[in-house]
């Protein structure tokens, strides 16, 4: 998309955990946030889109696409904390990150954080690579595609497509949730990722995440009100190896995430 497009080079410890500097949005942001937001989003989401319908979206490009909304969010005077990256920077070789869904905020967002570190991808549902403009995006990506109508067929499209990518050396990004939510419901949270994590012989790396800056809305999901006082945080936790016993790896993701997110004042059910 653009040769200024780089993806920095982070091999080398120490990794430093990120918070936003913090800055004073401007005029429009401060008196409406939301058109301020959507506004620099769209741009940045048409230029891509533009490209990558044309074969010229790769994973610099991507990165420089996620870069490009963090400071969005920035400039509309969001917070952002991420932390625990050195527990998927320090892995050999690729893994599978499992995380809650919250909104549409972490499908633009981890790019930046995980791609200087691991080639990734995302298990993603079919309405996502239909989706006017977007698709061009994501489908860029290479995705598992998934219809969220017959777990059968999802769970076969996951654990073939997704060996298949872990084999090439790239991450899979998965939220086991039936649908994004604020509160987090474990069970709705099912065991996809860790049969995936078990069946290619790599490890998870669990991921809490709190994305309500950016609110689901109420007639379309994906363009709800942008909140910039409701901090965005991301949280990596240590490596968990499946060693035989689904369950016990289940659970340990699942407890990673709602202490977290008890921590951050999310609701847990």
């Amino acid at each position: 998309m653009s040769k200024h497009a780089i993806i920095p080079d982070l091999s080398n410890p120490p990794y430093a955990d990120y918070v936003s500097p913090g800055q004073k949005p401007g005029l429009i942001s401060r008196s409406f946030p939301t058109l301020g937001f959507y506004g620099r989003v769209a741009k940045i989401v048409l230029t891509a889109a533009h490209y990558a319908k044309r074969g010229r979206f790769g994973d610099a490009d991507w990165y420089g696409a996620s870069e490009s909304v963090r400071r969005a969010f920035e400039k509309a005077g969001a917070r952002i904390s991420i932390r625990g990256t050195e527990h998927f920077a320090n892995l050999e070789g690729p893994c599978v990150f499992i995380g809650n869904h919250m909104s549409t905020a972490e499908t633009f967002l981890l790019a930046s954080i995980i791609r200087p570190f691991k080639p990734v991808t995302f298990v993603v549902k079919q309405s996502l690579v239909e989706y006017p403009i977007f698709k061009h995006i994501m489908l860029s990506r290479d995705p598992i595609v998934v219809g969220r109508v017959n777990p059968r067929e999802d769970l076969k499209a996951v654990m073939g497509g997704g060996k298949d990518r872990l084999a090439a050396g790239t991450s899979i990004i998965i939220f086991p949730q039936r649908t994004r939510t604020v509160e987090f419901e474990k069970e709705s949270f099912n065991t996809i990722g860790v049969k995936l994590a078990k069946r290619a012989g790599v490890p998870i790396i669990p991921l809490a995440l709190k994305t309500n800056a950016w609110a689901n809305g109420t007639l379309l999901k994906d363009y709800g009100r942008f909140q910039p006082q409701e901090p965005v945080n991301f949280e990596f936790g240590e490596p968990i190896h499946v060693d035989g016993n689904d369950r016990s790896a289940h659970e340990a993701v699942i407890s990673f995430i709602e202490s977290r997110l008890i921590d951050w004042g999310v609701p847990v059910s």
